[in-house]
């Protein structure tokens, strides 16, 4: 499916230029100071949930009869995972999957999507070995700073 972007004042002041977009794309509102917004018909979400909820739930009869399988297979998907060492490889593809199952049991996948974000930054940081090596540390700490607890002692 495409997109089409639109300003989001478009959809304020101009929504016949907006509404029929949809017939052929899916719709991205540009929002300035706050997320973007996604319009699309309620058949094509109602496809796109279906289809997530069948392929997630089908993986998790597969990992529940062959763990290992369902992490072998997800982890075809994810190529950025030989940035990362043996033990996190296992330990990423563990935590993705059981989030990824459990986003297609409650509809909640902002978790898996985070958790995604997240392993992809630090299989990025372990593509650079003088990085990953500057941040296991140690780390220069004589021009640190003291700086007061919020909410501490001292604050009354």
């Amino acid at each position: 499916m495409t997109t089409q972007s639109f300003p989001f004042s478009t959809l304020i002041n101009k929504q016949t230029s907006v509404f029929p977009a949809l017939d052929d794309a899916d719709v991205i509102l540009e929002r300035r100071d706050a997320e973007n917004l996604v319009l699309m018909r309620s058949e094509r979400f109602q496809a796109m949930t279906d289809g997530l909820r069948l392929a997630a739930r089908s993986l998790a009869i597969v990992a529940r009869t062959n763990r290992g399988l369902a992490e072998e297979v997800f982890s075809e998907e994810l190529p950025w995972l030989k940035w990362l060492p043996a033990e996190a490889r296992l330990e990423c593809v563990s935590e993705l999957l059981d989030h990824l199952l459990a986003g297609a049991e409650t509809g909640l996948l902002v978790p898996f999507a985070r958790a995604l974000r997240e392993w992809i930054s630090t299989a990025e940081i372990y593509s650079d070995p003088e990085l990953a090596r500057r941040l296991r540390g140690p780390f220069e700490t004589s021009m640190a700073l003291e700086l007061p607890r919020p909410g501490g002692a001292g604050d009354e």
